[in-house]
């Protein structure tokens, strides 16, 4: 995805965890929404849960926060492993478990963790493929203040 592009429609998911089907509609008009990918695999997804986590619990009200799981492997597919992983890293927020990769190749996702930010309206604000939380942090406060 490119900066000011469309959050694409959210259908496709394997299963979703902690939700029902979410769509475009239900995500936008009200708050800024964080989207982040992840995978079970994934060290430096593990080790950035926690800031995710307090993300959003510091910004509930405020911001919308949505999980991608993303297999890295066919291993990596299995729903009741995914879900003992998010419950054991504290995801509470929802999940939509792409484990045939819809959503991530609509955003063109080929590395975890990655991180995306849309404005109210639902366009790309800010994109990142690292662990930079406080960068992160900056760009939710951002859009929370317009």
């Amino acid at each position: 995805m490119k900066l000011r592009d469309s959050l694409p429609e959210l259908t496709g998911a394997t299963a979703w965890l902690n939700s029902n089907s979410l769509y475009r509609q239900d995500l936008i008009g009200e708050k800024p929404l964080l989207i982040h990918f992840w995978s079970i695999n994934c060290h430096l997804c593990k080790k950035s849960m926690p800031y995710v986590n307090e993300l959003r619990d510091t910004y509930r009200e405020r911001l919308n926060i949505i999980a991608v799981y993303m297999p890295l492997s066919r291993q990596d597919t299995d729903i009741e492993e995914i879900t003992r992983v998010a419950k054991a890293h504290n995801i509470s927020q929802p999940v939509y478990i792409d484990n045939d990769l819809k959503l991530s190749d609509r955003f063109r996702t080929r590395y975890v963790p990655t991180y995306y930010i849309f404005d109210k309206n639902g366009d790309l604000r800010h994109f990142q493929t690292d662990g930079k939380i406080s960068t992160i942090r900056n760009r939710i406060n951002r859009l929370i203040d317009k």
